[in-house]
């Protein structure tokens, strides 16, 4: 007889410190749940129905049949033997990537100089395949499409594109004209719109366009954390378990054209004009915060969403500790409560250090 209840191999519980969460990696959904129903999971995974009703009252046994209703209702588990347990493993845990980086982030006010077929030769002799470009201001239409001409023969499979709407007549249609005929274009997010929306939706992961209502005109504006930016799939969630997933595999260049890990991080590795992207990934302290992973910082390691989570290094509650939770975080893993992060008087010293006074009204 079928008498436990097994979770699938992809919803998996993630314990925070004051409540759990299961994560619905297939279908890309997170459910907050109280640890009392993740306790009666034993370490394989199942639940034992008859062994545990045996032990509870009326009471108790109404409660647990409500626990039942709401698992097999978003089908976390399905019921099977005892012989039947070996035949469904655990999901495999370990992240590979055949890659030295993995996507690259390019920062400009309007145009991209180095930007040619010598620098993608570089990012494909590191098997890089994701670029991510974030323009501050106008750029011109000429130099997109440059920068796309340049990319259509390369082995570039995805990018994505930043720029703030420009006030002239055509705009979205021009967007629109141009993500068609880009189809590497994964997704173009116009910036400084008066709403924030999906414009268009894409297709198979690609052609999206958005809409933000945030001016971005710098790379300070890096680093939220917000349940809307969640990633909530299998390559985020083990990436997670062992490596940093803003950084590991990542390099960036910011506006000046220094190399960086990320473009908002203030450490060097040298500049585009004189240091081959090769030669700065080589550097020893490029790899950092590679495997800084969430069961290392601070706040973070107690959190439920930790593991669909990104963790912003460049903006620290404490700019002086590598293990500070994120500054741009408003979320209490203790009381599970979001607050809006720049209200909080605690971080007030933080956003002096870095100068975002301007960002955050009444500072």
């Amino acid at each position: 007889m079928d008498q436990l209840l097994l979770l699938y191999s992809h919803c998996i519980i993630v314990k925070g410190a004051s409540r759990s969460v299961i994560c619905d990696l297939q279908r890309r959904k997170i459910y907050p749940v109280p640890h009392s129903l993740i306790s009666l999971f034993t370490e394989e995974r199942y639940i034992n129905v008859p062994e545990i009703l045996i032990q509870l009252d009326d009471d108790e046994k109404e409660i647990f049949h409500e626990y039942l209703e709401f698992i097999e209702e978003h089908e976390f588990a399905f019921y099977c033997s005892s012989e039947e347990i070996e035949l469904f493993p655990r999901m495999a845990e370990e992240w590979l990537f055949p890659a030295h980086i993995s996507h690259c982030i390019l920062d400009a006010e309007q145009e991209l100089s180095y930007f040619d077929t010598k620098f993608l030769e570089q990012l494909e002799a590191l098997c890089c395949n994701f670029i991510q470009f974030r323009f501050f201001k106008e750029a011109s239409w000429n130099e997109l499409e440059r920068i796309m001409s340049v990319i259509a023969p390369s082995q570039i499979k995805s990018v994505e594109i930043m720029l703030p709407y420009k006030n002239e007549d055509l705009f979205y249609q021009s967007i629109e004209s141009f993500v068609k005929k880009h189809k590497k274009i994964s997704s173009l997010t116009i910036t400084g719109t008066d709403v924030t929306r999906i414009y268009k939706e894409g297709n198979y992961g690609i052609g999206y366009i958005l809409q933000t209502d945030k001016i971005i005109d710098s790379e300070i504006h890096c680093g939220i954390i917000d349940s809307s930016l969640f990633s909530i799939n299998i390559a985020t969630f083990t990436e997670s378990l062992a490596f940093n997933t803003c950084l590991n595999r990542k390099i960036g260049i910011d506006t000046k054209g220094h190399i960086k890990n990320c473009p908002s991080m203030k450490k060097s590795f040298g500049h585009i004009k004189d240091t081959a992207l090769a030669d700065a990934v080589a550097q020893p302290d490029f790899k950092k915060y590679w495997t800084l992973g969430k069961d290392s910082i601070s706040k973070c390691k107690d959190c439920e969403f930790r593991h669909v989570c990104t963790d912003c290094r460049a903006y620290l509650d404490e700019p002086a500790n590598i293990y500070s939770a994120p500054l741009k975080c408003g979320y209490d893993p203790y009381t599970n409560t979001w607050e809006e992060w720049s209200s909080n008087p605690l971080k007030e010293k933080a956003v002096h250090y870095y100068q975002m006074q301007e960002m955050i009204p009444n500072i």
